[in-house]
């Protein structure tokens, strides 16, 4: 059987991920979550250090960066827009084992229509898409949650020929 025979074995995804680590709390962070807003259309939340560094200058608990988790159809025409400022390029590495993509863009003045500011400066984004199947709900429910089946989970294979077929990315050797 293939997979248009079989609607829960169809990939999609998940959810989007974008987020912007600073470094630091203030001004640069602030310029930041005002990247990530005027890139997602949506209100960023404030990432927290989990440990103190002293090299670095962070505490725990302090804010250093923002991201915005996108789903559904605004997770979709944001990933189109985001692979567009790639020219529909990525690594085969920045798929993981777990079917899941990432990467990175150097600057959101990539993206169509976005102009520099001088105001802002110059920020740049990581991008985490998670694809999965229908059913995966089970892993994250709160009542009765159940581990998901090997089976079950995209591989590398099989989301690379995902964003193939749905997004036309070509892959860099």
């Amino acid at each position: 059987m293939t997979a248009t025979e079989q609607p829960m074995r169809t990939l999609r995804i998940v959810k989007v991920v974008v987020n912007a680590g600073v470094g630091e709390s203030g001004e640069n962070r602030a310029k930041a979550e005002k990247v990530l807003e005027m890139v997602t259309h949506q209100k960023p939340v404030a990432t927290r250090a989990r440990s103190t560094n002293r090299d670095f200058g962070i505490r725990a608990g302090q804010e250093i960066g923002a991201k915005v988790t996108l789903r559904k159809e605004r997770a979709r025409e944001f990933l189109v827009r985001a692979l567009e400022a790639r020219d529909r390029q990525l690594e085969p590495t920045s798929i993981d084992r777990s079917g899941n993509v990432s990467f990175g863009i150097a600057d959101y003045t990539d993206f169509t229509g976005m102009k520099y500011d001088p105001a802002i400066g110059i920020h740049g984004m990581d991008v985490a898409v998670e694809i999965g199947r229908g059913g995966w709900r089970v892993r994250d429910r709160r009542l009765r949650p159940a581990a998901i089946p090997k089976r079950l989970r995209a591989t590398r294979e099989e989301t690379r020929a995902f964003l193939e077929t749905a997004f036309q990315v070509t892959f860099v050797e």
